[in-house]
């Protein structure tokens, strides 16, 4: 019953996609796009140096208050744990540098390599479907920088994060530990198959978007677990998947557009296309 207030809150306040002679795409939260020219390309290159601890400027604090009050509590996300959340990781740390004054604004960033960090209210979003309690094992598809792994510790998981870029892969897990997030675990690699070894998850996140679900990532949820993706090709819907004992319960939440999937997804999406 929350989430249906908060999405009709949502919907009321013109943040998602709607009939009105302008097309179906979402009118807000902006795209999840590879392309963001707030900064460069190039500048979204350079390395992001991390603070060495998690605490972090008075001028920063306000900022991650702010973002929250206005962005995230505002359009209905009431999870009190995730504002907390929200509040105590510093975005600040997942930019590149001269993106750092534009880390609390309301839309993705570039982060290089065409990938972007997502909007604060996305990442408030999905942590709050994923509905984690401490203890819970969360894998992540799509590292990126990090963020949305490190909102995930602070909601008291143990995350196992996958990331097919390797140089991003390696930024995030460096940005993570500067931070002390000992308990996120980063790997290098295709997220199609999810990390086996470590299943059954209580809870898996897609940053990516596929044309599907991967089957793998289903058989490694742990029943009552929950599945939060942005699912589709041109037309994506963030959804989230239930284990429940009769199977699989699916639920649409809004309209969204996330880069797509690569690795193993996009070949099984290249096989769909030509075979139709």
């Amino acid at each position: 019953m929350r989430r249906r207030g908060a999405i009709a809150r949502a919907l009321a306040a013109g943040l998602v996609a709607a009939a009105c002679g302008r097309g179906r795409e979402p009118v807000a939260p902006p795209p999840e796009v590879r392309e963001n020219a707030a900064v460069s390309e190039a500048s979204a290159d350079e390395p992001t140096k991390a603070p060495r601890t998690r605490a972090s400027s008075d001028a920063d604090a306000v900022a991650r208050d702010q973002m929250v009050r206005e962005q995230i509590a505002a359009r209905g996300v009431a999870d009190k744990n995730v504002l907390r959340a929200m509040r105590t990781v510093p975005r600040a740390a997942f930019v590149p540098t001269r993106a750092r004054a534009l880390a609390y604004e309301d839309h993705p960033l570039p982060i290089g390599h065409a990938v972007t960090i997502s909007q604060p209210y996305i990442v408030a979003l999905m942590s709050e479907l994923a509905a984690v309690t401490p203890g819970d094992r969360a894998l992540e598809i799509g590292t990126g920088s990090g963020y949305q792994a490190a909102v995930l510790a602070e909601l008291g998981a143990e995350v196992y994060s996958i990331e097919i870029i390797e140089p991003l892969a390696t930024a995030a897990r460096a940005t993570l530990a500067e931070l002390g997030y000992t308990r996120v675990h980063v790997r290098h690699g295709d997220g199609y198959r999810g990390w086996p070894e470590q299943a059954p998850f209580q809870v898996i996140i897609l940053t990516a978007a596929p044309p599907a679900i991967p089957a793998p990532l289903l058989e490694q949820l742990a029943p009552g677990g929950r599945l939060v993706a942005p699912v589709g090709e041109r037309h994506q819907e963030l959804v989230v998947i239930r284990r429940t004992p009769r199977g699989f319960r699916r639920e649409s939440v809004i309209p969204v557009r996330f880069v797509p999937m690569t690795g193993e997804a996009q070949t099984a999406r290249d096989e769909a296309r030509r075979d139709r």
